[in-house]
């Protein structure tokens, strides 16, 4: 993989450069706690698995085409409450469990800097699953919009990752000039490879698989340009895999 040849980087959002796990989780234990809600889910523990596991399973439904945007949100609440909610109603307790969790919206400690490092080295855009309404708001609200030239998301465009045609869509050039970065090993770090992109996969605590050929893996932003450029920290080839 040369690094001649790459124009650009597009950007994942969550659990790349957003801290979204920790920022759902406060968010939605405060609301819990407000609405009265913890012990009736067996404590805080216990509910705060609850959720991120029904988020997870309502969100690979989203992704796989099974339902619309608004409607795996409304389909979260009501798994998660076990209770018919009508659309009004699941859609204003979600709306009650946005206003906790962007209170603690924060970018990943290492993504500003490298955000700006990148700069100087090429265009950056963003390909998000999610839609541009929310992702663009969140990249204001966090003060990183300006990075980025495009930002496309799955809702708007109608297809999402790991779908190859998703990949394509952010900047128009090749597919080989183009370094893709996300978090997620299978959706993010192979539906970019397979696009023909360079693929970087962000597996922050090194655990979240085995290596993945023609996949190059980093722990933190920070390693991201210097793995652009070929050069370590030290100024030898990058061996990052």
């Amino acid at each position: 993989m040369g690094t001649n040849r790459i124009k650009a980087v597009v950007w994942d959002v969550d659990d790349t450069i957003f801290d979204y796990g920790r920022a759902d989780l406060d968010g939605i234990r405060a609301h819990l706690a407000v609405e009265g809600l913890l012990e009736e889910h067996g404590g805080e523990e216990a509910a705060l698995a609850r959720w991120k596991t029904v988020s997870g399973t309502h969100w690979r439904r989203f992704v796989a085409g099974e339902t619309d945007f608004e409607g795996h949100r409304r389909d979260r609440v009501r798994e998660f409450l076990g209770t018919p909610l009508t659309e009004a109603q699941a859609a204003a307790w979600w709306d009650r469990y946005v206003t906790h969790y962007e209170s603690a919206w924060s970018l990943f400690p290492d993504a500003a800097e490298t955000l700006v490092a990148v700069a100087g080295l090429c265009r950056q855009a963003v390909l998000s699953n999610a839609s541009l309404l929310v992702q663009e708001r969140k990249l204001t609200t966090l003060g990183v919009r300006d990075h980025f030239e495009n930002v496309v998301c799955a809702v708007e465009l109608g297809i999402a990752k790991p779908e190859a045609g998703a990949f394509l869509h952010a900047l128009g050039l090749a597919p080989a000039e183009v370094a893709y970065v996300g978090d997620d090993r299978e959706v993010d770090g192979v539906g970019a490879r397979d696009a023909g992109l360079r693929s970087v996969w962000v597996d922050r605590d090194g655990t979240r698989g085995p290596a993945l050929e023609g996949v190059e893996r980093i722990t933190g932003l920070a390693e991201l340009p210097a793995l652009l450029t070929g050069q370590t920290r030290f100024g030898a080839r990058s061996t990052f895999g």
